[in-house]
C-alpha cells in the first residue's frame, strides 16, 4: 500500500456523491487522515476531502501554515464537520481545487462560520473561522456533500473549466 491516495479529478461521479458519517475515530480512522495529510502536503494543497481519494465517509483534512515561510505544519483533522453557524456577512475569495487542477474561480460564501466535529483523537471540538480557513473548511465540507466550487458558478464559467481539464488530462498534463 502505498503512503499517498491518488486523488480524483473531475468529472468522475465519487466527487458528486455524499459521504457517509463515521462512527467514531478510531485507529483506521486516523490512519486515513494521516494519509490525506500527506497527499494534501504532496499536491501541494490547503484541504483534501475523503471523496477526492475515492472514499466516501466525512473525513477531512486541512492545513493553513505557510510552510514556504518557514511555519511549522498544523494539520486540522475532521471527522464529521458540521457547519452549526454562518454568518449573514458574505466573503469573496479564489478558489482553486486538487480535484480540478490549475483551475481558479471567484466564490462567495459566508465569512465566518462555527464547525462542530470530532478530532483525530474522536473528541468533540468547534471550529471558528474566518478569512481563508472560513473558506477552505466550507469548501472541503462542501465536498463531503458532493458540491464542487464550480457548482457556484455560472453554468458558462463551470463549462469552460471543465473543457480546460479536459484537454489538460488529453494533453498529460495531469
Amino acid at each position: 500500500m502505498s503512503d499517498l491516495y491518488e486523488i480524483i479529478n473531475v468529472p468522475d461521479p465519487v466527487l458528486k456523491e455524499t459521504a457517509q458519517a463515521v462512527n467514531k475515530v478510531d485507529a483506521d480512522i486516523q490512519k486515513q487522515m494521516d494519509k490525506m495529510l500527506a497527499t494534501m502536503y504532496e499536491a501541494p494543497g490547503i484541504g483534501l476531502a475523503a471523496n477526492q481519494v475515492n472514499l466516501l465517509n466525512r473525513v477531512l483534512v486541512m492545513d493553513l501554515s505557510r510552510q514556504d515561510e518557514g511555519e511549522d505544519r498544523s494539520p486540522i483533522c475532521m471527522a464529521n464537520p458540521e457547519i452549526i453557524r454562518e454568518s449573514e456577512e458574505l466573503s469573496v475569495m479564489e478558489e482553486g481545487c486538487l480535484s480540478i487542477p490549475r483551475q481558479y474561480a471567484d466564490v462567495e460564501r459566508p465569512a465566518n462560520v462555527r464547525v462542530k466535529y470530532l478530532d483525530y483523537d474522536g473528541k468533540e471540538a468547534e471550529l471558528e473561522a474566518s478569512g481563508l480557513l472560513s473558506h477552505c473548511v466550507q469548501h472541503e465540507i462542501d465536498h463531503l456533500n458532493g458540491v464542487l466550487f464550480i457548482d457556484y458558478l455560472s453554468s458558462l464559467k463551470r463549462n469552460m473549466i471543465l473543457r480546460k481539464v479536459d484537454k489538460l488530462k488529453k494533453q498529460n498534463l495531469i
